[in-house]
């Protein structure tokens, strides 16, 4: 079901909402969210959520299904996606993955390794280890045997760690070698596009969307979200812009200062993103120039699907 669907992804600010708006009208499209932010209520400005006028009469879904201290893991997001894309084509209508988290992305066009069940006794036997040896002893361990895996993971990062040795231990084999073979390329007929700008002009749309979330009173969401019912969850809390506006209330960093450090962070993260998106073989980079309006994009998008060029 998931190589069925038709995905558009790309750089924070590249254009993705209206182009995906655009397009759904002319592929009879339902639109679900690629989006590891907009999943949460409340962070509105900060994640760009489409509003309802954006979305322009468009069904979108996995939008505000969490509250922000929950969180959801991959495997969680891929199951919601699965039942979505279902009810979607049960409608007789096309699925259209639009958003840029690229974890999500790799999940739906190749699956997700979820590894053997855990052990606990296995797991407390690591647990007390890591207490003895330190999460940096326990990284040393896993880079003596599982180089690949403890260069992805951060020395600090204990429960990636354990699971990491605990795969090894059950399977007899390291968790990089059984995630290679897991990661089959998808179809070359999936249809998968990023939009891609230059970069100059990817980084003046970044720029430029950085001070319209504060004219739109981005700090007053986070100060709502900071004193709601709960504690912000430490995903939503450390996303691009969040975490800067908590650290502007807490500490008192001048606004300007956290402007600044919100667009520098954006542009770098964009740059994480595009790496990203060149590095998976599904991806055909969509070229598009700063005169082209939404639709002339969703125009062109509409065609290749079509079978033009």
């Amino acid at each position: 079901m998931f190589h069925r669907a038709v995905y558009l992804t790309g750089a924070t600010a590249s254009g993705k909402t209206a182009v995906g708006v655009a397009l759904a009208q002319r592929i009879n499209a339902e639109v679900v969210a690629l989006d590891s932010m907009t999943l949460y209520r409340g962070m509105d400005i900060g994640t760009a959520k489409p509003t309802l006028e954006e979305r322009g009469g468009i069904a979108h879904h996995l939008i505000d299904v969490l509250d922000p201290w929950e969180s959801a893991s991959v495997a969680e997001y891929r199951n919601w996606a699965l039942r979505s894309a279902a009810e979607i084509e049960g409608r007789g209508r096309r699925v259209l993955f639009v958003g840029g988290t690229a974890l999500y992305l790799k999940a739906l066009l190749r699956g997700l390794f979820e590894g053997p069940a855990a052990v606990p006794e296995l797991r407390l036997e690591l647990e007390v280890e890591a207490d003895r040896i330190g999460s940096e002893g326990l990284h040393a361990r896993l880079a003596a045997i599982d180089p690949p895996t403890a260069a992805r993971l951060h020395p600090n990062d204990r429960r990636r760690l354990i699971r990491a040795l605990e795969v090894i231990t059950v399977t007899g084999r390291p968790l990089s070698e059984l995630q290679t073979e897991h990661e089959r390329v998808a179809p070359a007929e999936v249809a998968v596009f990023a939009l891609h700008r230059p970069r100059q002009e990817l980084h003046d749309r970044i720029n430029r969307r950085v001070l319209a979330m504060f004219e739109d009173g981005f700090v007053d969401e986070v100060r709502r979200l900071k004193d709601g019912l709960r504690p912000m969850g430490s995903v939503p809390a450390q996303g691009v812009g969040y975490r800067e506006v908590l650290e502007h209330l807490e500490t008192g960093l001048p606004l300007r200062e956290t402007v600044s450090l919100i667009q520098a962070r954006t542009r770098q993260f964009a740059k994480r993103q595009e790496t990203w998106f060149r590095g998976l073989a599904e991806v055909k980079l969509w070229s598009v120039e700063a005169s082209e309006s939404p639709d002339l994009i969703a125009e062109r998008l509409a065609s290749r699907l079509d079978g033009g060029n």
